[in-house]
């Protein structure tokens, strides 16, 4: 703190000393201001004196001039290459002699009206002279010519301009001179300028980075803690945190690893799924380790000309080294570090040469100096090998979807400045967002901040917490979608149909709300389930036992109505995903047992899975995938058989309030079955769960939630 203040003083003082040498440029300016003016002064009084002697003169016949000769009328002749320039005398007036040889062009009032004009110019013309100290000598000697005429080959001429007694003279031409004099003024002195134009906007354009700037880094440099996060305010990631204030320390403490020997890593390479703080962690480096922090994307580099992408990386890792020690960030490195291997996206000339640079200028560099290369990825399987190879990328640190104790951190840091009651169990809603990222979960409390201004209230409740959940997941309610009482019916025995199967079965996930709201992502009704605790394995009776609930709704129509809707189609696409998984993936197939048909590309992003067998393989898995799901389906439909009054009396009470609790739909799930109630202790377990009671008398249209249909794989498997 101490050093910051320092620095902001000497700013100031600087500032104040350029402030006080700016004065003397001051004064320069002023007298420059006072010569200029002075010039344009002399120039305003040569060209009214050029106006009064009207300095352009007419063109005449070469007649008339022999005739104004002979009458005693000229003063003065200059004879040039190409006209003859004439002077009349003082006291003859230019506009009489025009009108003599009818060649006046107005009348002799308007002349009358001119020569007072020129007159009164004149008069200016010599005041402006005498106080500026020009004498009338000099004013006669700039007196310009009044007529001109053409060259005719008269030798008789001369001596009719002697015998007249006029003052003639003829112009000797200089052609060499003036040439070079014209080709010099018309030629060279533009291109002059012009190269000096041209160099002067190509400097403002570039600022030392080549052509219109292409050649030169933009990143973006922060200093000391400019970034304004540190590692307090990122959590859910303790390793990847571990990791990197390793690096921080050793920026820090040089001394204490290479006493023992060790040396910085040149790079660490961040990976893991969009929204989990890859960015959040590079800026918390940032705001730790106190020193310069570059920070661009990978596609900064990349330009429609080839070579532009190294030359930002050659002067990218020149300013990092000036300014060392200090971190390089570089986000979303698979633009640039791609696998030159064409069957990997790889090929284009201008990426590959871009990696080549980086690659080059990560060889070259001196750990000891502290230059650190951070980068970040969400497909780290498309980049290039040379890039992972230690000695370039030292540290892979894996930033994850975060666990149960990570989330419960994650929204404790989101909410720190949020106002909430004494409602608000957060360890709930990170039971219920299971697979969620960081990103997913501030959207969460944002949501449900806005959520609670919208009803009017000062804090958010849980209830807030719980619909902010349901937005993010799947959209608002659509209150404008109006269903027929037919599709009302089939939508209510659907939905109880997934969750009646859940209660009825060991393996299942309890039951944490069930409506028949509409949704903005498509779902009709919901069912949402919570786990009980985090689970990170699952077990072939708990998949199989997804297997029914998925298909349990599609049974429950086939049952009530003897027909089906279009209504499963998401059901059956996840209970397709689950059973082909169980078969290519698990090993949990007895017809094929422990061969790995798929693998998973694209893990961090979408995780699709590509086939690893042949067309007749394939075939065979779909038969299998098939069975499976007809075994499940069969299941289901057996299980809502035996318990159709279950079935009836919870669809009425769930067309009746469109939307129901896990408590209330279990408390006629024991009614019907004659269970009964479970003790105080075992519902307290329940109420970390399920909403708490004060939630349960404000629970109105308003606290839909998604489809089954619109529910996430890992909300399912987890």
């Amino acid at each position: 703190m101490e050093f910051i203040m320092i620095t902001v003083d000497f700013r100031r003082n600087r500032m104040d000393n350029q402030n006080n040498n700016n004065k003397p440029r001051n004064n320069r300016q002023g007298w420059s201001v006072i010569i200029i003016t002075t010039l344009l002064a002399i120039f305003v009084v040569m060209g009214l004196y050029s106006l009064m002697q009207d300095k352009n003169p007419q063109e005449i016949s070469y007649y008339k001039f022999l005739k104004m000769v002979d009458d005693g009328k000229v003063d003065k002749v200059k004879i040039s290459s190409s006209r003859i320039y004439i002077t009349l005398k003082d006291g003859v007036s230019v506009k009489e002699e025009l009108d003599d040889d009818d060649t006046a062009q107005s009348s002799t009032d308007s002349a009358t009206n001119e020569n007072s004009t020129l007159q009164e110019a004149q008069d200016l013309a010599d005041d402006l002279a005498k106080q500026l100290g020009v004498s009338e000598s000099d004013m006669e000697n700039t007196k310009e010519p009044d007529y001109y005429t053409g060259i005719v080959n008269d030798d008789s001429l001369p001596e009719r301009l002697y015998n007249a007694g006029v003052d003639y003279e003829q112009e000797i031409p200089d052609t060499m001179s003036s040439i070079i004099f014209e080709m010099f003024v018309t030629v060279i002195l533009p291109i002059v300028l012009l190269m000096i134009l041209f160099n002067f906007l190509m400097k403002r354009m570039t600022k030392g980075g080549g052509m219109m700037g292409i050649g030169k880094s933009n990143a973006k440099v922060y200093v000391e803690k400019e970034t304004g996060v540190t590692f307090q305010d990122v959590a859910g990631e303790d390793e990847a945190k571990e990791s990197l204030q390793e690096v921080v320390d050793f920026l820090h403490n040089p001394g204490k690893y290479t006493g023992i020997g060790a040396k910085l890593p040149k790079g660490a390479l961040l990976v893991g799924p969009p929204g989990t703080g890859k960015t959040l962690l590079a800026k918390a480096v940032a705001g730790e380790a106190k020193v310069p922090f570059f920070s661009l994307s990978g596609s900064a580099f990349v330009e429609m000309y080839v070579g532009v992408g190294a030359s930002r990386v050659r002067d990218l890792f020149k300013q990092a080294q000036q300014m060392a020690p200090c971190i390089v960030f570089i986000d979303e490195i698979d633009a640039i570090g791609k696998s030159r291997d064409t069957a990997m996206g790889g090929g284009n000339d201008e990426r590959e040469q871009t990696l080549n640079q980086l690659l080059a200028e990560m060889d070259g560099f001196d750990t000891n100096k502290g230059l650190l290369l951070l980068a970040a990825t969400n497909r780290p399987e498309v980049l290039d090998p040379a890039l992972l190879r230690p000695g370039r990328f030292d540290r892979r640190i894996i930033v994850d979807k975060p666990d149960l104790k990570g989330r419960v951190e994650i929204l404790k840091v989101h909410s720190k400045d949020v106002k909430m009651d004494e409602t608000v169990d957060l360890e709930a809603i990170a039971l219920a967002t299971s697979g969620a990222v960081g990103s997913d979960l501030a959207n969460m409390i944002n949501e449900a901040a806005i959520n609670a201004v919208k009803h009017g209230r000062q804090v958010v409740s849980q209830k807030d917490l719980f619909e902010a959940v349901e937005v993010v997941l799947v959209g608002k309610e659509k209150k404008d979608r109006i269903m027929s009482n037919e599709e009302r019916r089939i939508v209510s025995y659907h939905e109880v149909g997934h969750a009646l199967v859940s209660a009825l079965q060991k393996d299942a996930e309890p039951v944490q709300k069930i409506t028949i709201v509409p949704r903005t992502m498509g779902a009709l009704g919901y069912v949402m389930q919570t786990p009980e605790e985090e689970k990170f394995l699952n077990t072939k009776k708990e998949l199989e036992a997804m297997l029914v609930g998925a298909l349990a709704g599609r049974a429950a129509e086939e049952i009530v109505f003897e027909t089906v809707t279009t209504g499963a189609s998401n059901d059956i696409e996840q209970a397709t995903k689950i059973a082909r998984a169980m078969i290519t993936q698990y090993g949990m197939s007895e017809k094929f047992g422990l061969i790995g048909l798929e693998s998973v590309q694209h893990r961090y992003l979408d995780g699709r899975a590509v086939m690893n067998c042949g067309e007749a393989t394939a075939a065979e898995i779909d038969k299998e995938v098939m069975e499976m799901l007809k075994k499940a389906y069969d299941e289901a439909k057996s299980l809502l058989t035996e318990n159709r009054e279950a079935l009836d009396k919870i669809a009425a009470f769930l067309i009746e309030k469109e939307t129901i609790t896990g408590k209330e739909f279990m408390k006629i799930f024991r009614e019907v079955k004659g269970i009964p109630e479970p003790d105080e202790s075992q519902e307290k377990k329940e109420d970390r769960i399920v909403m708490k009671p004060t939630e349960d008398a404000e629970v109105d249209n308003t606290d839909a939630t998604e489809d089954a249909e619109a529910k996430k794989p890992d909300a399912i498997e987890e």
